[in-house]
């Protein structure tokens, strides 16, 4: 009994570590006085400030943007990738799947600062659109592994039989496969739309002249203090994820459960 409630204290205690900051960041975002040290007063100030400010606006179209472009693209390259890697037999096989998860591994810094010197190698301007292929490549392996963690709980003969009973591969893929991984494609597309609209090392290290995301706005506002702007769009942001990743975690219970 006291090392269950021993541990239920450490339990609370790591919570509390973790979330108090964002809980702070989220009450200081309404706090009426622009130094955000000692709370004054409610106030919904800074998000009216927030919407009226056009570089935000800019920023925040560059981010989606650039997410929705990279999700599409990693979504439909990242299902084909498994769906390869989950049904057909060859040499190598192991090791392409630990090529699909080595850019989740490999730190962000080496990621970004590889793209870098590969764009530049090639002659490629840096932009908006060296930002989506760089987001591509990691988005892409985070829709891989998601649509194949479904693909192993997927019944193998359900498209054995859909091609003994005369569809073609490509029908027996449409009709059968597909449906049954969806839920799968849609949690992995959302978690890619998530990691592409937050992420920032990778972002800077790609983006050249006129391609602001958002979290490069924040970065080049904070540079000046952490005012009550930066709270209001950081629990913004913060808000947009936590929605997105609700939303994958119950697709994710409900194919689960129709699964079983």
């Amino acid at each position: 009994m006291a090392n269950k409630s021993l541990l239920t204290a450490f339990a609370i205690g790591i919570y509390i570590f973790m979330y108090v900051p964002i809980f702070v960041l989220i009450v200081y975002s309404f706090d009426n006085s622009r130094l955000a040290v000692e709370w004054t007063g409610f106030t919904t100030h800074w998000y009216q400030t927030l919407f009226k400010d056009e570089s935000i606006g800019i920023a925040l179209k560059n981010s989606l943007l650039v997410a929705t472009i990279a999700v599409a693209a990693s979504t439909v390259m990242g299902t084909m990738a498994a769906v390869g890697l989950a049904r057909a037999r060859f040499a190598g096989k192991s090791l392409m799947s630990a090529m699909i998860i080595l850019p989740i591994i490999v730190p962000e810094i080496a990621m970004a600062v590889s793209a870098l010197i590969l764009f530049i190698s090639m002659g490629v301007s840096l932009g908006l659109a060296s930002v989506i292929v760089a987001h591509i490549i990691f988005c892409l392996s985070y829709v891989a592994l998601t649509v194949m963690a479904r693909l192993e709980g997927m019944n193998e003969h359900l498209n054995e039989a859909a091609l003994d009973l005369g569809a073609s591969p490509w029908q027996a893929f449409y009709k059968v496969t597909l449906p049954l991984i969806a839920p799968g494609i849609l949690s992995g597309a959302l978690l890619a739309f998530v990691l592409s609209l937050d992420d920032f090392v990778i972002t800077q290290f790609t983006a050249g002249v006129g391609a602001t995301t958002l979290p490069l706005r924040i970065y080049s506002m904070v540079k000046f203090g952490v005012s009550p702007e930066i709270n209001a769009l950081s629990t913004l942001m913060l808000l947009v994820t936590i929605c997105v990743t609700v939303t994958a975690e119950i697709i994710r219970q409900r194919s689960q459960t129709k699964s079983v």
